[in-house]
């Protein structure tokens, strides 16, 4: 039997009419839950476990934004499902009930994730002949949609508990878009939080049957650790970067010189591609210490055989003294922004 992960299966959006399960429900609750008369087609108590029903999608807000205004000691310790018209309520999980509340807090940025109504853009990645080699894939809203701030969406879905499927969503969504717009032997750097990635074994499933239904080569891909990711459990990371590695592609460290991502954390999971935090960049042809600790990492990185990339490049002062350390790969607006389209394939900036 193929292991199942609720926390990267796809999240389905809530239904106009259903029912509401919550668990454990006080009697005193269950009391102000009857008194409130939503005039529910269903409502029974029994074993501590509430169940009533909504029958459309404003009598079920009303429901949510009565449960989220409850003292936060009864709602902390509840369990919720929702279950649609069609579902079976023994198949659905419990959630807590912070989860679906934060999911009523935000149902705009929720309906973006559910709907996936979210694409890529690319920024070219440059040797130093300054040809694009590469493409970032960063996530963006799809044509049509309202804009988003991707930093925002994925703090929702940390919130609400969807954000394995989002992260999943999201690279199968740059896999994708590479495979329309970027031809073989042009390498994709794609994003991945190591929190969404319980068993990497089976989460990582999904990507791998990605790459392969839409005939690419997994040499053409780099999956990176994003900023925002605290590196806490290291063990796990290298087994997640293992696994990746076993398929054939390689990964990357993001932001090394700042936060986590430092020499020490470099040394010991050794890395294909190296990318240099923007903040170390900045200006770094003005500052004696960011050009020692650039240096560092640049000696750290060729002890392992690792590719160094700098990125936030936005002068040419900067670019000059990164490629005189013989960093051969750069990034940054100085050679393109995130755009819908990639530019020339091996093109000169």
């Amino acid at each position: 039997m193929e292991h199942i992960c609720n926390t990267c299966q796809p999240v389905k959006p809530i239904e106009d009419w259903g029912t509401i399960y919550l668990k454990p429900v006080t009697e005193m609750l269950n009391e102000l839950v009857q008194d409130r008369n939503w005039k529910a087609g269903l409502n029974g108590y029994k074993n501590g476990i509430l169940f009533f029903s909504y029958t459309s999608k404003e009598q079920f807000l009303e429901m949510a934004e009565w449960l989220n205004s409850l003292p936060v000691e009864w709602t902390e310790p509840l369990q919720i499902k929702i279950c649609g018209e069609k579902d079976v309520e023994a198949m659905l999980p419990w959630l807590p009930f912070s989860q679906i509340a934060a999911r009523f807090q935000n149902m705009g940025m929720v309906d973006i994730i559910t709907q996936e109504r979210f694409t890529s853009f690319m920024q070219p990645i440059i040797n130093h002949e300054e040809t694009v080699v590469a493409y970032e894939f960063l996530l963006r809203a799809a044509p049509g949609e309202e804009p988003f701030n991707p930093f925002e969406l994925f703090d929702v879905a940390r919130r609400t508990g969807m954000h394995s499927f989002l992260d999943r969503a999201a690279r199968i969504a740059a896999i994708r878009r590479s495979a329309e717009v970027l031809p073989k032997g042009v390498k994709r750097f794609i994003n991945f939080l190591p929190s969404s990635i319980y068993n990497p074994d089976y989460c990582l499933k999904h990507t791998f049957a990605a790459i392969q239904r839409y005939d690419l080569d997994p040499q053409d891909f780099v999956f990176e650790v994003v900023e925002t990711e605290r590196i806490i459990d290291m063990p796990h990371l290298q087994r997640i970067f293992n696994v990746y590695r076993s398929r054939g592609v390689s990964v990357a460290l993001d932001d090394v010189g700042s936060g986590f991502s430092t020499p020490e954390v470099l040394a010991n999971l050794k890395p294909d591609f190296i990318k240099i935090d923007r903040g170390l960049i900045d200006r770094c042809d003005e500052s004696a210490d960011k050009q020692r600790r650039i240096a560092e990492i640049v000696q750290i990185s060729n002890s392992f055989g690792g590719t160094v990339l700098a990125e936030g490049i936005e002068r040419r002062e900067e670019y000059e003294f990164c490629r005189s350390q013989g960093i051969p790969l750069a990034q940054g607006y100085l050679f393109g922004r995130p755009a819908a389209e990639p530019v020339a394939t091996g093109s000169l900036l």
